[in-house]
């Protein structure tokens, strides 16, 4: 079986490796232990004696006192070793954070002495030692991504690179963070074998099989959430401080300052952290960083800052309604279940508009995809592409696939880029000699891909079979069903754009008028690109769910 995540890394000097394996499994000094010793019990430990099985919540830490601890993966073929600690270190990853289900089985190797600490107890420490937090925080996030690396989970994909099941599943596993072997039927060796043993045929892909006895067919992001236990650990029936729809920077930010002012948070994501964002190659104008960063990996770092804090997050869980009647509200998230809360911040975004084409769903996340990340470009390396736009998104997604595509066509409808694109990326694209422009143009078929110059009204069409769109904006509002004020365009009115009409129609309750962000529905708010006149600027969106929180405090204190 062969793991196909990301491209290999290039080796790294000695001294470089011997640096981050430090990071990763670092060893405590004697006063740092003393100070986990307070937070947990020592507890002689024997050979062979399980920790913490693994697939099970995880709820303990330990720390190595004296012998051996181990980390393996069972299975069917005998215990693979993944981590060998001696004493000083500490076992976990970021599955302590959020308690969800361990990936490896937590043994002792020889007889010892650990110290245990449960999870509850770490969150509250690692929020009130600083340099315990440093030490945990990254080894912990470092430990998640040399298991993705490595392919070392419980997951394995049996799909084709040319199906459009297997993409939707591994960009939501990849954008989960969730580590996974891909199986591919068209090339690799002993596919026959394994599609046997678990009984499955080559009609079912794509296929998951979850801690290797669970087979799932062609599932949805629901199905392998609830295979993997995403949500087992979050209780969801007590009455929350704060619900947040949408786990997008906007509603992250939001989370993360409520979470670490004390409230109690859910956040409730349909799919993955991160929004559109999250799909984002590489994002170069957020402030603090200069050399950019991919907008999966802003969100795996806001999407671990909000646990770490002690928000919860639900993932793959659809808002289907706002039950906006009275308060405390409550979110129904499409399976019969309420989430009660006393104050809710919506921050779904908005999706990219669809192409206006018939047979679009026939090639979408087969041909049209709404995202431009590594794995994308891995299915269209050498070949041509068409980017659909003209904002920073489409720009960023050109220049990323400019460097593997053999040529890049960005379709334009209006006359360029200047009144919608950031200056830099502008000039990448005019320097580039693998990027063409086509302005005052649009797609006009899919089955050889066409675009019409609207001025002169010729039609060029060309055997190239990857579009990636990225135009125009539609609001996350359809669930809401007339709890609240929208615009013409569906996008939720807040504060000041609220007219007094407005709020006579919802017969606005208070004699205070809404706050910033508050929406016509007292204790609702609106965040980020679903609010209307929202900038839909990732660092907008930050400000927004940090600016949100101070009017929820007043809330809840009215």
């Amino acid at each position: 079986m062969t793991t196909q995540l990301a491209p290999a890394p290039a080796p790294a000097p000695a001294s470089d490796t011997t640096a981050r394996r430090d990071h990763i499994y670092p060893t405590l000094t004697a006063a740092q232990i003393a100070r986990l010793a307070a937070h947990g019990r020592r507890r002689r430990v024997e050979p062979g004696e399980v920790l913490m099985p693994a697939g099970e919540p995880v709820t303990r830490l330990f720390v190595v006192l004296e012998g051996r601890v181990e980390g393996v993966r069972p299975s069917t073929t005998g215990d693979a070793l993944v981590v060998s600690l001696d004493p000083g270190m500490f076992t976990g990853e970021v599955t302590m954070l959020s308690g969800r289900h361990g990936l490896a089985q937590i043994q002792a190797a020889s007889a010892g002495e650990v110290i245990e600490v449960g999870r509850d107890d770490l969150l509250a420490l690692i929020q009130a030692d600083g340099e315990l937090n440093e030490i945990f925080m990254r080894a912990f996030i470092l430990r998640r991504v040399e298991l993705i690396n490595r392919g070392v989970g419980d997951v394995v994909v049996l799909g084709s690179s040319h199906c459009q099941g297997t993409l939707r599943i591994r960009e939501f596993l990849t954008r989960n963070g969730h580590p996974y072997t891909m199986v591919d039927l068209d090339n690799d060796a002993g596919v026959e074998e394994l599609l046997g043993r678990f009984q499955v045929s080559a009609a079912d892909v794509p296929v998951v099989i979850c801690r290797g006895d669970v087979v799932l067919r062609n599932p949805s992001p629901q199905q392998i959430a609830d295979a993997l236990g995403f949500n087992d650990a979050i209780e969801k029936t007590h009455v929350r401080d704060l619900v947040v729809v949408g786990a997008g920077p906007s509603g992250l930010a939001a989370a993360v300052y409520g979470a670490s002012e004390g409230l109690d948070v859910l956040v409730v994501e349909s799919t993955a952290p991160g929004g559109q964002a999250g799909s984002s190659s590489r994002i170069e104008n957020y402030l603090g960083f200069p050399m950019g960063i991919s907008g999966q990996e802003l969100a795996n770092r806001a999407f671990t800052q909000a646990e770490k804090f002690g928000a919860q997050v639900m993932i793959a869980k659809a808002a289907t309604k706002l039950a906006c009647e009275r308060r405390p509200y409550a979110l129904e998230i499409g399976d019969g279940q309420r989430l009660p809360a006393r104050v809710v911040i919506i921050a779904t975004g908005a999706e990219y508009r669809r192409l206006p084409i018939d047979n679009l769903p026939r090639f979408e996340g087969a041909g049209v995809y709404y995202a431009a990340t590594t794995m994308e470009a891995q299915l269209c390396a050498e070949e041509e592409v068409v980017v659909v736009g003209a904002g920073n998104s489409a720009g960023q997604a050109a220049v990323f696939l400019a460097q593997t595509a053999g040529r890049v066509h960005m379709v334009i409808r209006s006359g360029g880029l200047a009144d919608t694109m950031s200056r830099y990326l502008i000039r990448r694209i005019e320097d580039h000699p693998a990027i063409v422009r086509h302005v005052h143009s649009e797609i006009v078929s899919l089955e050889r891909v066409g675009w019409r110059d609207n001025a002169s009204g010729r039609v060029e069409t060309h055997g190239i079979r990857h579009v990636f769109t990225m135009t125009g904006a539609v609001p996350g509002t359809r669930w809401l069903a007339g709890c609240m004020a929208l615009d013409a365009k569906g996008f939720i009115k807040t504060g000041p754009d609220l007219s007094a009409d407005d709020l006579a129609a919802a017969r606005w309750p208070l004699a205070r008028p809404p706050h910033l962000l508050e929406t016509s529905l007292p204790g609702v708010f609106a965040i980020g690109d679903v609010r209307a006149g929202s900038l839909k600027r990732v660092a907008s969106a930050v400000g927004e769910g940090s600016i949100a929180i101070a009017a929820v405090h007043q809330v809840l204190h009215e």
